[in-house]
């Protein structure tokens, strides 16, 4: 029987994904498994594993195209088996579920048929067409397969001057990339509709210096990784997010979900923007086990390897611009999460020591909760537990 290849969803809000690369040709055999096509989404470019094993066929995507979320792009049939013809459209895709373990993007095959009442279109264009009042009925879609885009409905709508006069700006406009685009668009989005508060601390990071001499040397000899504060506060982090699961819950849209896992997202910069690369129950893990898991992580991102497992489950960020000599920033929350902890750099400076003056390495943390979820009590109480953890780091990690 022939198994449906379809552009996964890799996070609750993607609606496309660009098709980079088949690793396969047509006619090759696949084993289930194996790497068979990159995507890029707004956090990263990600390799995808073939759901089962066969031969590719009826490939019917190109390298380059933006796909909407469950539109299939191949099949794997047996041999002599023949590829499903062209109306037999596969939608919509079960999103990418995997643990620490598995990285594999799951397909999924749908009886839908697109019918002439029931125009496909991809759920931003959806959205875009009620805003600007657009009838979809009488829309022409251009994107694969007769899909109306968001191009289409702005086209439509009678916005493709505006679009031309931005396509013919001056040589210095900077052309976004895909993973640019839409971080551009998540973040104006989470801005704009999630109630976000902010807790500030300064903390005295002693510790954590402390913690990173003593640990540093033996992991680096024993599994060759550098340790760094990034690795110190997601450990640390994560165990004080057991004492507090709210921050560490989703918003659904009506109601919080308390997560079970602790899985830590690590924003992390690469050429086109910025992914968060995620540390799965990392509350649970060995100080050693998350230096090599980050370092993994971040390698891959920069190669542009990165796998499903590897940007999705998050329930909480750290994003920390310590290394590039900030003193203290705010951060923009990634839905559904409920928070996100922004890091400064450790710096000397002066305070108060039982009643005199003394200079004292200090570190400023940055908390940006939903305020749906999170109440300011509740960021208050988990910032001081964070602050007494980083206090007596050295205890803590072991």
């Amino acid at each position: 029987m022939a198994i449906s290849v379809v552009m996964p969803a890799l996070e609750m809000a993607q609606e496309t994904g660009k098709l980079l690369a088949w690793k396969k040709k047509e006619g090759e055999s696949v084993i289930k498994g194996e790497i068979l096509l990159e995507i890029e989404t707004d956090k990263a470019v990600v390799e995808i594993e073939a759901p089962g094993d066969g031969i590719l066929a009826g490939v019917r995507a190109r390298e380059g195209a933006e796909i909407p979320v469950g539109q299939t792009i191949a099949w794997l049939v047996q041999p002599g088996e023949p590829a499903p013809v062209e109306s037999a459209s596969v939608v919509p895709a079960a999103r990418a579920t995997s643990g620490p373990q598995r990285g594999a993007a799951t397909a999924a095959v749908s009886a839908r048929t697109p019918t002439a009442e029931a125009p496909q279109i991809s759920p931003k264009a959806r959205r875009l067409a009620k805003e600007l009042g657009v009838d979809v009925s009488r829309v022409r879609g251009t994107g694969p397969g007769g899909v109306i885009t968001a191009e289409d409905v702005q086209a439509a709508a009678g916005a493709a001057p505006a679009l031309a006069a931005v396509a013919a700006a001056p040589a210095e406009t900077e052309k976004l990339s895909q993973i640019a685009r839409l971080m551009a668009e998540r973040t104006t989005q989470s801005w704009t509709t999630v109630p976000h508060f902010f807790v500030i601390r300064e903390v005295k990071a002693s510790g954590l210096k402390a913690a990173l001499e003593r640990l540093g040397p033996d992991i680096e000899k024993a599994r060759g990784v550098r340790v760094t504060v990034t690795d110190l506060l997601i450990a640390l982090v994560a165990r004080v997010l057991r004492k507090h699961p709210r921050l560490n819950s989703t918003w659904t849209g009506s109601t919080i979900l308390p997560n079970p896992d602790v899985n830590i997202s690590v924003a992390m910069a690469v050429e086109d923007g910025v992914v968060a690369a995620v540390i799965h129950q990392a509350d649970t893990l060995a100080m050693a086990d998350i230096c090599a898991q980050r370092r993994e992580l971040t390698d891959r991102a920069r190669a542009n390897k990165l796998r499903p497992a590897d940007i999705s489950g998050g329930t909480f960020t750290i994003s920390n611009l310590g290394m590039y000599d900030v003193d203290a920033f705010t951060a923009i929350i990634t839905p559904p999460q409920a928070a996100v902890l922004a890091v400064g750099g450790i710096v000397d400076r002066v305070v108060p020591v039982n009643g005199k003056p003394d200079v004292r390495p200090m570190l400023t943390l940055t908390l940006s909760s939903d305020h749906r979820v999170i109440d300011g009590a509740r960021a208050a109480e988990f910032m001081k537990d964070l602050a007494d953890a980083l206090r007596v780091s050295d205890k803590w990690l072991k």
